[in-house]
């Protein structure tokens, strides 16, 4: 994953027309024109880092603004992450309920499912689910069938090739996850980059960002080295002074994602022969009125790394005056969220150190493409010189397998019966509550 960004810009310098870069952006152009919604499917590092991406740079509430506001950018829903019958059930209600006429853009969706095996059993039953969805609402012999769904994948032993094969896609249709590069630090190739140029996001800054990433961890002395300097800080909080458990406090609620990202990549890469921290990420100041107590005199577990965002994208909102003053706050009128914000960091950071509770700080200077390329590009870097400072390897995740294993061990002991009569996904059914 390091030298990554680096090949694929040197491909699309190389190739403008027909690189992978290229390819990645005319299938999401594609994806835009004839759509309004795109259901991404995956799991893990297969959807986490797309949706880090979605919610640090579009609006907050993007799938909500009516469709010229949003400037041809689909909505884009996350499913195939889960085994949740009543959230898809969720989920294809509203494609049933807003979508009845597939002439009009509006009112199709499209599908990009992401899974480097094509085995996962979440993402391949998600798959299959809104295939059958797909099939009853375009027709069965429908073009969109094969226009609006798009697989990333292996390059090869991958059931989910081997389907989209069957269904008659050429290897240019389907995108590889490269061989050596496991999910959760894909984020850089089509796994990633694939949905964020259907967001409408600029893939070509994302990978300048991570590349300018990897060029300072490269060239840099230990003293300006960010990457070497937060491995080493990590690595000593956890393994010489056992604050076992890592809290990654964004101060920006559109970096929360970011930060279940994060979390994968720390608790899979890290998470082996005993030893690595518990991950957890907290929207400061939100969760400050949760978890802040315990941070503050709970036990002496916990190191903290602080995100924080020097620069909103948005003009300030100020408090501003009002007539009734029952609040208290017209004192404060000329101040502004940003500084609410600074207030509320400097008066936590303060309280920290005076208690002795170890923390560190990453300040960033806005949040764009170019800026969280380099962010996550820096924690994935951190992250394995980590795990070569532990003596584990940060890659594969043999743990996770146990659980799949055991997974489809028993559903293929259990009788193959449906519950409920075999209701069909997205429907209704009315049954009075029960009560234990």
């Amino acid at each position: 994953f390091i030298d990554l960004p680096q090949k694929l810009l040197q491909d699309l310098n190389q190739r403008p027309h027909d690189s992978e870069l290229a390819r990645i952006q005319q299938t999401a152009d594609r994806l835009r024109e004839l759509t309004d919604a795109v259901i991404i499917l995956g799991i893990g590092g297969s959807s986490l880092g797309a949706k880090a991406l979605f919610e640090a740079l579009r609006s907050s509430y993007h799938n909500e603004l009516p469709p010229e506001s949003r400037l041809g950018t689909p909505r884009v829903y996350f499913a195939g992450d889960n085994v949740d019958n009543d959230s898809l059930s969720d989920l294809l209600e509203l494609l049933q309920t807003t979508c009845v006429n597939p002439q009009a853009r509006e009112e199709r969706w499209g599908v990009i499912v992401i899974s480097k095996s094509g085995s996962t059993l979440e993402t391949a039953v998600a798959l299959r689910v809104f295939r059958r969805e797909a099939q009853e609402y375009y027709g069965t012999r429908s073009p969109w069938l094969h226009d609006l769904f798009v697989a990333v994948t292996g390059a090869k032993d991958s059931r989910l090739r081997d389907l989209f094969t069957a269904e008659g896609y050429s290897n240019q249709e389907i995108f590889a996850v490269p061989d050596r590069v496991g999910g959760r630090f894909s984020v850089f190739s089509p796994v990633g980059l694939l949905p964020a140029a259907v967001m409408g996001l600029d893939i070509r800054a994302l990978l300048l960002g991570a590349m300018s990433a990897t060029r300072a961890f490269i060239d840099e002395p230990f003293e300006r080295n960010t990457v070497l300097q937060m491995a080493a800080v990590n690595y000593l909080m956890t393994h010489e002074l056992g604050k076992r458990i890592r809290v990654l406090s964004v101060w920006s609620k559109k970096l929360e994602a970011l930060g279940w990202w994060h979390d994968q990549l720390v608790a899979e890469s890290l998470g082996k022969q005993g030893q690595g921290p518990t991950p957890i990420t907290m929207v400061a100041t939100r969760d400050l009125h949760s978890r802040g107590q315990q941070h503050q005199e709970g036990q002496r577990d916990k190191f903290l790394l602080d995100l924080v965002v020097k620069t909103p994208s948005a003009p300030p909102i100020p408090i501003g005056m009002a007539d009734r003053n029952e609040d208290d706050l017209n004192a404060l009128s000329r101040r502004t969220y940003p500084e609410l914000m600074e207030a509320a960091y400097l008066g936590t950071t303060q309280a920290y150190h005076r208690a002795g509770r170890p923390s560190a700080h990453l300040i960033l200077p806005t949040v764009n493409e170019h800026v969280i390329g380099q962010v996550m590009q820096m924690l994935m870097l951190a992250t394995v010189i980590e795990g070569r400072l532990m003596g584990v390897n940060p890659y594969g995740q043999p743990g996770v397998a146990a659980y799949k294993r055991r997974m489809e061990e028993i559903l293929r002991s259990q009788p193959n019966v449906p519950r409920n009569g075999g209701i069909r996904a997205g429907s209704r059914p009315q049954t009075a509550p029960t009560t234990a």
